[in-house]
């Protein structure tokens, strides 16, 4: 199960506080669904005038408009200030009736209705109508949009309006994920997107219960309550301040001194020293670090070669010296705890003798390659471990590390061989299909990336994957199976670990916070105690 550390100064104050809501996130969930969110209510007072400084370790980025959205900052901010029909708890990754007044009744396996929330209305005053409802998810599944979304509700046939506060999905096939898709799709104002599109990625206006004041890259998103929000998680804060600290010393000496309540992205090497003074909590994620092949060059389009570098790598060196620790080896694409969990019928152990002997019988000697890396600060610790690994079973490795978007354009260029980067589509969503497709659906990755769509290989995995989005239970979680063995087998792309996130938070100043098992800090619920 999940590995996690609380300090104890916040031990008992931590169960008081949530009633079990971080047990629920130890389960990446995401088989269940409610009508009300799982966070509970908190038990102590909070001072409705207080404003919650938070610190964000990821650089501010691109457009807030939910539809292009895909930072790490905006993201995590579009939780609070945008709703869709449902969404996914960010703590617990339960489905629960957000915009909609309850979740969605099911009419016959291709057709649902959803009534949305009397009273809802947008920031800036306009009521939430059936018609936004229904643009929002057109604008979205328009192929021409642009939107890197559009695959992820590729299920919905149509959306239309009932009457004048319900609206009517109807499927192109029964789809077993309906709850945990539909919020993919935040709800926007018509009227303000069609007026400027542009300034509303830069100035959003959702329906969520804090709306957005300002947003300064390197500086700070500023946020306040809304006060006519009228849905099941008001804001409990006047404002948010979340403080862009992208320096890990600058996080952990603000969390330190007091100056902010909350911070994510905790040094490991900092854990221990901070649990002395606030509560830290080291959660499992999906997110992982991923090795990736050029599989249209020789010999990377040799499974067998691919193959031998997962054997090579001594992964406890690597996990327990770089991480110290806070991560877990991949034993299939999905990590141990995940509700859809199975354990791949290849799972990659040390085994230097096995990956030299793999690479001798698909001819390979006198190995020589360019490993491409990001510069993510954690990634630069593991990156000369698996060096040294592959270096000790003859492939002479050199090491290029970069920013993200200039080792991409390489990759998107056909100029690499082998990368290791870091990802966590779970920010997305959390059933199975949807972590599959980011990387293995008919998209930039398998076309451009690694090159491995034109393989009958891909063909049978998406065969799988179709099957079992129109599946549900066990002959659904078989098709999975099947998948998750054929990657296992196959590594075009496949993690090499799981990681663990340490979050830190003061419970002496926030009261019903907790920690998310994906990117970002949600503060839903969360409020600053009363003093």
């Amino acid at each position: 199960m999940n590995s996690r550390f609380t300090s104890r100064r916040g031990a008992g104050r931590l169960a008081a506080f949530t009633a079990g809501g971080i047990a629920v996130a130890l389960v990446l969930a995401g088989c269940g669904a409610s009508a009300a969110p799982e966070a509970s209510t908190p038990t102590e007072a909070t001072d409705p005038d207080a404003i919650i400084e938070a610190g964000i370790s990821y650089a501010l980025g691109g457009s807030f408009d939910p539809m292009l959205a895909t930072g790490a900052v905006t993201l995590a901010a579009n939780w609070h200030i945008f709703e869709g029909l449902v969404d996914l708890d960010p703590v617990t990754r339960e489905p629960y009736a957000a915009l909609a007044a309850d979740l969605p009744t099911e009419v016959d396996e291709t057709t649902y209705e959803i009534d949305i929330r009397e009273g809802a209305t947008f920031h800036n005053g306009d009521p939430v109508t059936v018609e936004d409802v229904v643009y929002s998810y057109e604008r979205v599944l328009d192929p021409e949009s642009g939107s890197l979304f559009t695959s992820f509700i590729d299920f919905i046939d149509t959306v239309e309006a009932v009457d004048e506060d319900t609206v009517r999905i109807t499927t192109d096939y029964p789809f077993s994920l309906v709850n945990e898709r539909l919020g993919v799709v935040k709800i926007v104002p018509q009227a303000v997107v069609e007026a400027d599109a542009e300034d509303f990625g830069a100035n959003p206006i959702g329906s969520g219960p804090y709306a957005l004041v300002s947003a300064t890259p390197d500086d700070a998103v500023v946020f306040e309550r809304y006060d006519d929000y009228n849905g099941s998680r008001p804001a409990l804060a006047a404002g948010m301040n979340w403080n862009l600290l992208s320096d890990p010393a600058a996080r952990v000496t603000a969390m330190s001194s007091g100056t902010i309540q909350a911070m994510e992205d905790v040094p490991y090497i900092d854990v221990d020293s901070l649990a002395a003074t606030v509560d830290v909590e080291t959660v499992q994620s999906f997110g992982l670090l991923f090795m990736m092949f050029n599989t249209q060059q020789a010999p990377f389009d040799d499974p067998r070669v691919r193959q031998a570098f997962f054997y090579a790598l001594d992964m406890d060196t690597i996990i327990n010296t770089g991480l110290l620790g806070n991560a877990v080896p991949a034993t299939s694409f999905l990590p141990e705890g995940h509700p859809n969990y199975n354990e791949a019928s290849t799972v990659y152990t040390y085994d230097p003798e096995k990956a030299q002997e793999l690479l001798a019988d698909a001819g390979v000697s006198d190995m020589s390659i360019t490993l491409l890396t990001t510069d993510t600060g954690w990634v630069r610790e593991v990156a000369p471990l698996i060096k040294e690994s592959l270096d000790a079973v003859g492939i002479q490795t050199t090491l290029d590390i970069g920013q993200s978007p200039a080792q991409y354009g390489k990759v998107d260029a056909g100029d690499f061989e082998v990368m290791v980067a870091p990802g966590d589509p779970s920010v997305f969503g959390n059933d199975a299909d949807i972590l599959m497709r980011w990387w293995y659906g008919d998209n930039v990755w398998p076309n451009d990336r690694y090159r491995w769509a034109g393989s009958p290989e891909f063909a049978e995995l998406t065969a799988l994957m179709d099957e079992a989005v129109a599946q549900s239970g066990d002959e659904q979680q078989d098709t999975w199976n099947e998948a998750f063995d054929l990657l296992s087998e196959e590594v075009p792309l496949y993690p090499l670990f799981h990681r663990q996130l340490p979050t830190a938070w003061s419970a002496d100043d926030l009261v019903g916070f907790a920690p998310v098992p994906t990117t970002g800090l949600s503060f839903l619920d969360v409020g600053v105690a009363a003093q």
